[in-house]
């Protein structure tokens, strides 16, 4: 490359003509070669001018937007929680489509109530987490997204006035009124609106291109399994996401997020329960569980059995029945993580209506602990049929992976799913391993068939 100099105007000092005489194609150079500035002439004019000025990068400067775009780059763990809050966007979005499906149909106030609630509370749950992100930027963030963050925060105050309104008028016992339709779409529009000002966000910190470009995010596909539980099968499905986390000390942390569908559970929870817990002694306990559903309370969920029971003593080879009678009982369960990292379904008797012996029975007897014991065996036994890292992560992760929480989720339309949360953590040359796997996991779109078992 041939690089020319115009004539130099007259210039005091002899070192800078001389610098500029050994140099010319190096000061061009910081430019890109044309058509930019230095020290605030034209290069490939009549001159230079300004040569006096101080170097560094003008308001001009290329490299200003690169050092702005810096500046505000999410970090790994930002790039996790964005992750989440958009995650909790998207279901309060779910359960709010599920809500307006809901309001076309015929249906009583309460119910419609119920799930207005829940929508109010998903909605409550998104709002949290978008404020947690933000509180979480750094000054030269907050300078930086300063414009962006104000939309966002617009956004957010009309979606907090708009769920007000809805909620008022659920309160105000117009479920079945025509603005609640109305009312219900403004909030969809607001929710939107939202949304997509949290992608902008995204955009801005270099998260979108990060999902995009650099794999900062991996979709595990779903992963089909079944089990039987007594004589009934149940299929569960499994997807996930594994994101990038930190490095710290030649180690790698993933941020590991599963979610079982437990919908096919839900729907044959009285046979699968009846598989388990009927029973038919001549002599002695006597059950038939009548009906049973299962649905979620988050971040817990909660059973309700009706039973029928009958006691029976023998004497001199005839039965006879002493006790007989119906009963509804209650379980809530709550999904947990031992610090081992082993799940566990904890499970607590809630309201009963039974009389006499049958509800003493249910209260603290026989038959209430084998109702709640079963109960809350039968839910963990189908989440761990369908978290099995064996099934669900690729082999560079599965010994390295670990829980911490677990909670059910769900939406008015009758979905139950248990999300568990967890960590896969490898050594520096084990990263590359387990990125390709996952690569080829995240862009796969066969889904695996697993052999019932």
């Amino acid at each position: 490359m041939v690089c020319r100099v115009n004539r130099l105007r007259a210039i005091g000092h002899a070192t800078l003509a001389a610098a500029l005489l050994v140099s010319p194609c190096a000061l061009l150079a910081q430019r890109g070669g044309g058509g930019g500035h230095v020290g605030g002439g034209t290069a490939g004019g009549e001159g230079l001018s300004g040569v006096g000025k101080p170097t560094g990068v003008d308001q001009k400067d290329s490299l200003r937007d690169f050092h702005e775009a810096l500046a505000v780059q999410a970090t790994n763990e930002q790039v996790a929680a964005f992750v989440s809050m958009l995650k909790s966007t998207s279901m309060a979005s779910a359960e709010l489509q599920a809500f307006q499906q809901q309001l076309t149909k015929p249906g009583s106030a309460p119910e419609i109530s119920t799930h207005g609630a829940a929508v109010a509370q998903a909605i409550e749950n998104a709002r949290s987490l978008n404020k947690l992100f933000l509180a979480g930027f750094s000054e030269r963030q907050k300078t930086g997204l300063k414009e962006t963050v104000k939309k966002l925060t617009k956004a957010e105050a009309d979606l907090a006035q708009q769920t007000q309104v809805l909620d008022q008028e659920l309160r105000d016992a117009k479920a079945s009124g025509p603005q609640l339709p109305i009312s219900a779409q403004a909030l969809d529009h607001d929710l939107t609106a939202f949304q997509n000002q949290q992608l902008d966000l995204g955009k801005e910190m270099s998260i979108g291109a990060a999902n995009n470009n650099q794999n900062f995010v991996f979709d595990l596909p779903p992963v089909r399994n079944s089990i039987t539980l007594g004589s009934q099968p149940i299929a569960i499905s499994t997807s996930g996401a594994v994101s990038k986390g930190v490095a710290d000390a030649g180690q790698n942390s993933f941020k590991l997020e599963l979610t079982t569908d437990l919908s096919d559970l839900r729907q044959n929870f009285t046979s699968a329960l009846r598989a388990q817990l009927d029973r038919s002694n001549r002599c002695g306990e006597r059950i038939a569980v009548q009906t049973a559903t299962l649905d979620a309370q988050p971040p817990a969920s909660a059973a309700i059995i009706r039973l029928h029971y009958e006691r029976w003593v023998c004497f001199g080879g005839s039965a006879n029945e002493i006790v007989e009678g119906n009963g509804t009982i209650e379980i809530k369960l709550t999904a947990a993580v031992a610090e081992d990292g082993t799940l566990r379904i904890d499970s607590a008797v809630g309201r009963i209506n039974a009389e006499g012996l049958v509800g003493e029975q249910l209260r603290s007897g026989f038959i209430g602990d084998t109702v709640r014991e079963q109960v809350a065996q039968t839910l963990l036994t189908t989440v761990q049929g369908g978290s099995d890292f064996k099934l669900t992560l690729p082999p560079s992760a599965q010994g390295n992976a670990i829980l911490h929480r677990a909670q059910f989720q769900g939406t008015s339309s009758g979905k139950l799913w248990v999300v568990l949360d967890g960590e896969i953590r490898v050594s520096n040359d084990k990263v590359a391993s387990l990125t390709s796997e996952l690569q080829a996991l995240s862009s796969s779109q066969a889904v695996p068939e697993l052999v019932p078992r």
